[in-house]
């Protein structure tokens, strides 16, 4: 009985440990989930770009290389090829993301289904009119911010972060498609 005892209070003190250091356990070939750094689009942003900056703020920071001949969005974030800026008024809404790029709990393009939904339990599935080329969708809202996750049913196909309601008219009407 005291062995017992004293193994279910082990249990319990690694699991509060766990809990506390905000990680849990993953698979050697997974990618860690809840990371930082340089390949990781947060709902704030990435790296020193916030949603909310404007043009001309990440312009004359070196940020953002402007290209006026683009109609609907502006450049290209130097450094950040993957990463695909879109304005609105001037400010930064959305950013469509490809790989290496990838969410803080691991979801980049090619990402199963399964792997997202167990990453944002919460997400709010979106289907796509019926007769159109366009993917169905996963919202994961918190707060204001979102990241969509465009799929065909099985893989991410898509991702993008930014403003929540940028992200659903996205989705709704096309909104800041590049």
């Amino acid at each position: 009985m005291k062995a017992r005892k004293t193994v279910l209070i082990g249990f319990l003190l690694a699991t509060l440990i766990a809990s506390a250091s905000g990680s849990a356990p993953t698979m050697p070939d997974e990618p860690a989930v809840g990371t930082f750094g340089p390949d990781v689009v947060h709902l704030s942003g990435v790296r020193n770009i916030e949603f909310g900056d404007t043009e001309g703020e990440l312009t004359a920071r070196g940020v953002l290389e402007a290209e006026p001949e683009a109609a609907d969005c502006a450049g290209q974030i130097n450094g950040l090829d993957t990463v695909g800026p879109v304005f609105d008024h001037d400010r930064l809404v959305l950013m469509w993301v490809s790989p290496p790029m990838r969410t803080p709990e691991g979801v980049t393009v090619g990402t199963s289904l399964n792997t997202v939904h167990a990453r944002y339990p919460a997400a709010t599935a979106l289907t796509a009119p019926q007769g159109t080329y366009r993917f169905d969708g996963l919202l994961a809202r918190q707060g204001d911010r979102a990241f969509l996750f465009l799929h065909d049913g099985r893989i991410v196909r898509k991702t993008v972060a930014g403003y929540a309601n940028y992200a659903q008219k996205l989705f709704d009407e096309g909104f800041g498609t590049c």
